[in-house]
Formats: structure tokens, sequence, C-alpha cells
């Protein structure tokens, strides 16, 4: 990164989870996190009493990423007060599901799970690659799943939504990298969390090769590496991190 950057990283979803990891690990590395959350502001003010543990230090952001709307006010009020800086980091972790039998999923199901995914991937990132490519530097990483890979039974809205965040990925990773922009996603398999705490850990891990679930810490540093200088030449790559299991 420039010496001149800013040193901002926005990560949606951020309450709870991968999310809160990644922030935290973020905030680690230097980064004045943005905590992006819908509705739990007592897990987000959690998340950020965890940041300034690190000696880092940031600011809650309430929006839900699917009301493109809401998502444009939010960010132009953060600009607003912070004339001069720019989020040279985003990480698009927020994702709901709402898992059924296609033949039983409601049509609510349906887009509420495509629209926090897919339209979220637009809503947060389309406003913010502008300054990313004035200023010649950026990372986005999106968290998509293992769902998105290999297509998962009773998640076909869960994985057609991850599964277009992949393609969205590595298309835009095309767009951007002459400006030093670089674009990957993560996608994690099953890993501990309030995402995965209704699933039978006990049965599942029995086809994880490693046998056991991961941790959100675990996906925090794979994100923490990807916004790194390190990772500069990594993009529009999809990186599996889960335990060995594959199609």
């Amino acid at each position: 990164m420039p010496m001149n950057a800013s040193r901002y990283a926005l990560v949606t979803g951020a309450s709870r989870g991968i999310g809160r990891a990644i922030a935290v690990r973020l905030a680690k590395d230097g980064y004045r996190i943005i905590v992006n959350y819908a509705s739990n502001r007592t897990e987000a003010e959690n998340t950020l009493a965890r940041i300034r543990e690190t000696g880092s230090d940031g600011e809650l952001l309430q929006f839900d990423v699917a009301e493109g709307v809401a998502v444009q006010a939010a960010l132009a009020e953060w600009h607003r007060r912070h004339e001069g800086d720019y989020i040279s980091v985003l990480v698009n972790n927020a994702g709901i599901r709402k898992d059924n039998l296609l033949m039983w999923m409601p049509e609510d199901d349906w887009h509420k799970v495509l629209s926090v995914s897919l339209d979220g991937f637009y809503n947060v990132t389309q406003p913010l690659l502008k300054n990313m490519l004035v200023a010649k530097w950026g990372r986005i990483i999106n968290i998509v799943s293992l769902s998105g890979i290999k297509g998962m039974p009773g998640q076909v809205n869960y994985s057609a939504a991850k599964g277009g965040v992949i393609a969205a990925t590595k298309a835009l990773a095309q767009e951007v990298a002459k400006k030093k922009v670089t674009v990957n996603a993560i996608a994690p398999g099953f890993i501990k969390s309030d995402m995965t705490a209704d699933l039978d850990e006990a049965e599942l891990k029995k086809m994880i090769p490693v046998g056991r679930f991961g941790t959100p810490e675990e996906v925090a540093d794979l994100a923490a590496f990807l916004v790194s200088d390190a990772a500069g030449y990594i993009t529009g790559e999809v990186i599996s991190i889960n335990g060995g299991v594959y199609v």
C-alpha cells in the first residue's frame, strides 16, 4: 500500500463469526475498521471492543447490504465525516442461509438469500470502487462458500448466490487489475460460527479429511494475507479453506 494511503477497512456483517474475526485480524495489522451490521448493535459493539483491544480503532456503520438506498446514504455520510480519506479494503462478508429443498422453498427465501449476497456485493462494492481506482490501490475480498463451488443439496438458493459472487469476483478482477486493485474470494467449508450452529458437527466432520470444523480465525488469517502487499499478484482467485473437502 502507498505510504500516503488511508488505512480504512470496511467489513460487512462484522458483528459475529467470520466477519468479526476478519475485522479484529485486520485491526492487528493497523487498519481502522468500519464495522457494518444490519440490526444487532450489541454484538457489533462487542466487535468494536475487540478491535480496540488490539490497539487500533474503528466505528460502527449500520445498513442492510441488500438495501441499495440505505447503503448509498450510509457510505455518503461516512465520506462526509472523513473528507480526504477512502476505504481501501472491502470485505463483503454479509450473507444469510435459508435452507430448504427447492421444491419446498418459498419464493421469498430464494430472493432474500440472493439479495444479501448478490445485490449486497453490488450495493457496497460499486460506490467504493472509484476511490480505490483513483488511489491506485485497493483490496476487495468476497466471502463465498464451498456451496458456491460444488453446490449443496438443500442450499440451491445459497449455492446460486455464492456461485454468482464467484463469477463476479473473476470478472471484476479483470476490470480493475491495472489500477492495483485486487479482487479475490475466500470459500470456507464448515467453520464454527452462528451460521453453522444448527448443523450436525459430529456427523459432518466425518466427511472432512482433517476431521474438524475450521475456525473463523483461520479464515481471517487468509483474508489478512490477501489484503497484504505480499498478495499483490493474486487476483481473480477463489481460495478454498475447507479442511480438504473437495468435489
